[in-house]
């Protein structure tokens, strides 16, 4: 019949501090269960070893509230060859997968229990765990799995098939039908038939000492069915039953003890603690006093699972099915069958039970597992050094042995004197020959033996004897002791058990560093130490535990360093070899680890390590499927560029547009960029954003400024419009009574005389159109400047009132009263002093030029000859780009003068500069719109 199968967690691919893998093998209330790394790669995969080889029926997954995988597969393995190889994915079967929902409908509030059913043997299940459901709670983009429930039963016995043709066979002859509606549900009805108590909801919902009474009670109700004892069978189901509620009510007062202790309300955690003691001792008064368990359990607290090593759950349908040790006793044949059956507890628990649906179970409660089938009471080991469970073969014997240290938890001799390793089998006799010949079969019998303590002693015993060797010995008998040795070690640093794997650590060591210099031997002799050790002490280097992956590949740099190893460059030689495709992820982050550590230790000057070799691994290490391994080889890169320079470049591809789309490339080419003190191209494209932006700024300035211009000279054509056009009528109203007479040349109308004319320097041209007169006056004009300061177009006449009246750094300007000009004021005290400039003159009799500083003929019409005519200014610079352009009209005939004969506007007409502000000319004053 399928039951609950206990497992191990053999490796994960990673997970939260706190929220380890191992947490799967518990199944309680109060449960974390695993959860990836922060921003983990995917797919995430935990292996699981079942404590027995089995034939899986069933298997359930409980789902965290919002950490949820979209999709799980599920692998299965007969075996894994040796325990040091990579778990590789073509060692397993895909069996298949399931989706989980994302939860959403109901808020991620509840945890979905999934079950899948299967028909697959094998002892290795793997899970892969692919990319997460996005929702806003999961912020790190993580997985997770609460908990995992294996239902099975076991695939070894030969005689299970004889077993269930014997059952057919006698069901057949009495006439019974293995389908009929009155067997449902009981384990007697289907051979597939699954408990309630093996379910993962059972024990989700269970406080764990409870669980094991209703086991233990549900045991005893199917051995009253068997004897026929009905109304015994009775009373015990009815106590299951209400053994069922108080363990829920127990399970929430543990979660919401657990709750008041996160939130330190440690007032509220004292009050559950002592409502469950108080509620348990009432119970298990009720359950003594009806005879239905001993007081001797009830004082004793439930141990947690990682406190024993976990043995094979065999149950009791099994045909190897041994009797176990109670906890409760036979104390029914005590119990008269006519006592009464209702229900014990004189306290019945409140009605309402958990919110949690058997699918869904709310997120709000933290629900991790306790195994339920009873432990022996052992020393615990630590977890990484508890050897695996070996399967049971000899029925019925268990119980009769007696407890086992913690060495022999697992492990016990097969045969032997107690006290003694067990003899070496045939063949291991055969392999380890040469050994046994040089060292005694005493010692390689310890060394071989299932018994890890007495591995361990082997070793040391060697270690005290290679310590003893007299200076004097023969080489040859040296060198077969080396030898042996290094046999032995190389198979104790396979070895799972850390006392072990440590002690041929520490035996290595003694040989090479002490041994070999001792008794003078050869290099040859550390050579061969090295080239026999170093592959497997390279493979350990990515073993699932973390601790013996530490001390792996500390041992290595260790040895690495070692002055006889050194010289040899062996171990660089290794280290550069390049990563292979189907290599564990921890086996290449700790061989990148290792050539990291060992480059900056040990350099690349005579040490084995190379510019070529070391390039050439971290070149095609940037290909590899794990993120850490490729950030490894990036610094190593970069490391190599300090050191070397240029050289490094050859290996890479070149520096361009195509090789920066690769991330890595691009991190790297930057990284290159800040060794040499360059700029990398995103601070390049930050200063090239930068002065885009600010010539985008100048020029919509200088775009709103002429636009003001424009508009402030349309508003002056249309007042001088105005204005002419008025004229125009008197004139006409005058000439009606004169006598008409031919005209003599044909006349441009009055109203369009302003059209395609500068009204500053009188030229005109069919180009002047609105546009075509902002780029004149803005670029083209001679009467026209550009103030250097604030970028305003002013009449060069009054550039210097403008200076130093409504410049924006008019503040800066002062005036020099012997030439009347505009003068910075930090240059105008030695302006004034050295008296170089030319002195002015009136406004009456002359007028002033900023640009030449010459004083010439008063009037309007004067400036126009000064600033225009050949032999007038030399320092106004767009003379030069104007001269070849059309000549202007003659200087006293410009289009329609004004009385005050000026061809420009009548005082106080406006002219827009590109900020809007507006100078003044002698003799008129611009005002400022």
């Amino acid at each position: 019949m399928p039951h609950k199968i206990g497992f191990v967690v053999v490796s994960s691919s990673g997970h939260e501090d706190g929220f380890s893998a191992r947490e799967l093998m518990i199944h309680a209330p109060t449960v974390s269960g695993w959860r990836s790394p922060r921003f983990c790669q995917f797919p995430q995969e935990i292996v699981l070893q079942m404590v027995e080889r089995c034939r899986i029926r069933k298997l359930q997954l409980l789902a965290h509230q919002y950490m949820i995988s979209s999709k799980i597969e599920f692998y299965i393995s007969e075996s894994l060859p040796e325990y040091f190889v990579p778990y590789q994915a073509e060692r397993f079967r895909r069996l298949g997968y399931v989706s989980l929902c994302d939860n959403e409908k109901t808020g991620c509030k509840a945890r979905e229990l999934k079950s899948v059913y299967v028909d697959a043997v094998g002892q290795f299940l793997k899970l892969i765990f692919h990319q997460n459901h996005v929702n806003k709670y999961n912020i790190y983009n993580q997985v997770a799995l609460v908990a995992i429930n294996i239902i099975g039963d076991p695939a070894d016995f030969s005689d299970e098939s004889n077993i269930t043709s014997r059952e057919k066979l006698i069901d057949h002859y009495l006439g019974h039908n293995t389908e009929d509606p009155a067997l449902e549900g009981t384990c007697t009805g289907k051979s597939d038939y699954i408990s309630p108590l093996d379910d993962l909801a059972f024990d989700m919902y269970q406080d764990p000492e409870v669980a094991q009474i209703i086991r233990k009670l549900d045991e005893r109700k199917r051995e009253a069915v068997q004897k026929e004892r009905y109304d015994y069978a009775k009373k015990l189901k009815q106590a299951i039953a209400d053994l069922q509620k108080v363990g829920e009510r127990l399970g929430r007062y543990e979660v919401e003890k657990r709750c008041a202790v996160e939130r330190e309300d440690y007032d509220l955690a004292k009050e559950k603690k002592q409502q469950m003691q108080q509620y348990r001792s009432r119970v298990y008064e009720q359950l003594e006093l009806h005879s239905l368990v001993d007081a001797q359990p009830m004082g004793a607290k439930m141990r947690r699972p990682f406190d024993s090593p976990l043995q094979p759950l065999v149950h009791p349908s099994s045909p190897c099915h041994q009797p176990p040790t109670l906890l409760l006793p036979q104390q029914e044949e005590r119990v008269t069958e006519n006592r009464f059956a209702d229900p014990f507890l004189q306290e019945k628990p409140s009605s309402h039970s958990l919110d949690i649906s058997p699918q869904h179970l709310t997120g709000d409660q933290a629900l991790p597992t306790t195994d339920p089938h009873p432990r022996t009471h052992l020393e615990p080991l630590p977890y990484d050094e508890r050897p695996l469970p070996a399967i049971r073969k000899q029925p019925g014997a268990a119980a009769m042995e007696p407890e086992k240290s913690d060495g022999d938890i697992s492990e016990a001799p097969k045969g032997g004197i107690a006290g003694e390793p067990e003899p070496l089998t045939e063949k291991a006799l055969r392999e380890a020959s040469s050994a046994v010949d040089v060292l005694g079969e005493s010692l390689v019998a310890g060394a071989y033996s299932k018994t890890w303590s007495y591995r361990e002693d082997a070793l040391l015993a060697l270690y005290k004897q290679l310590m003893e060797m007299p200076v004097g010995t023969p080489k040859e008998d040296l060198k077969s002791m080396l030898r042996a040795s290094v046999f032995l070690i190389r198979r104790a640093v396979r070895d799972i058990v850390t006392p072990v794997f440590q002690a041929s650590l520490k035996l290595l060591k003694m040989i090479i560093t002490q041994y070999i210099a001792k008794h003078k031997l050869s290099k040859l002799e550390t050579t061969h130490c090295v080239e026999r050790t170093i592959p497997i002490l390279l493979t350990r280097t990515g073993d699932s535990s973390a601790r013996l992956r530490v001390i792996a590949s500390n041992f290595v740099q260790e040895m690495a360093l070692f002055k006889e190893v050194k010289s040899l460059q062996i171990i660089p030689s290794y280290l550069v070899q390049p990563l292979k495709a189907n290599s564990s992820t921890h086996l290449a982050m700790s061989q990148m680890a290792l050539l990291a550590r060992l480059l900056k230790d040990l350099g690349t000057e005579n040490t084995g390590f190379t510019v070529d070799n070391v390039m050439k691994f971290s070149v095609s290490a940037l290909e590899h499927r794990v993120y850490e391994v490729r950030e490894i080889a990036v610094g190593i890169i970069l490391d190599m560029y300090k050191q070397h320079g240029a050289s490094v470049l050859e290996y890479l591809p070149p520096d361009d547009s195509t090789t920066r789309k690769n991330i890595l490339y691009k991190t790297i080419f930057e990284g290159f960029a800040k060794i040499d003190g360059r700029p990398t191209d995103a601070e390049i494209r930050a200063q090239k954003k930068a002065a885009t932006e600010e010539a985008e700024k100048r020029k919509k300035e200088e775009i709103k400024a002429l636009q003001g211009q424009l508009a402030a000279l349309r508003e002056a054509q249309a007042e001088v419009q105005e204005k002419e056009s008025d004229a125009a009528k008197v004139k006409n109203q005058d000439s009606q009574g004169r006598k008409a007479a031919p005209p003599s040349a044909p006349e441009v109308p009055d109203n369009h005389y302003l059209d395609n004319l500068c009204i500053f320097c009188g030229e005109r041209s069919e180009s002047f159109t609105e546009e075509g007169l902002d780029l004149h006056y803005w670029k083209q004009c001679l009467m026209l400047t550009r103030c250097d300061y604030c970028r305003q177009v002013v009449e060069i006449s009054s550039l210097t009132e403008h200076l130093l009246t409504e410049c924006d750094k008019k503040d800066g300007f002062g005036k020099c009263y012997r030439c009347s000009e505009a003068v910075l004021k930090e240059e105008l005290p030695r302006h004034i002093k050295t008296k170089e400039c030319n002195p002015a003159k009136s406004e009456k009799l002359a007028n002033r030029c900023p640009l030449c500083h010459e004083n010439f003929t008063p009037g309007e019409e004067a400036w126009k000859a000064h600033l225009m005519g050949p032999a007038g200014c030399t320092m106004n610079l767009r003379k030069t780009h104007v001269l070849h352009k059309a000549p202007t009209l003659p200087l006293g005939k410009g289009p329609a003068m004004t009385k005050s004969g000026s061809s420009g506007p009548k005082a106080g007409s406006k002219i827009p500069t590109p900020k809007g502000g507006l100078s003044k000319s002698s003799g008129r004053t611009y005002t400022k719109r």
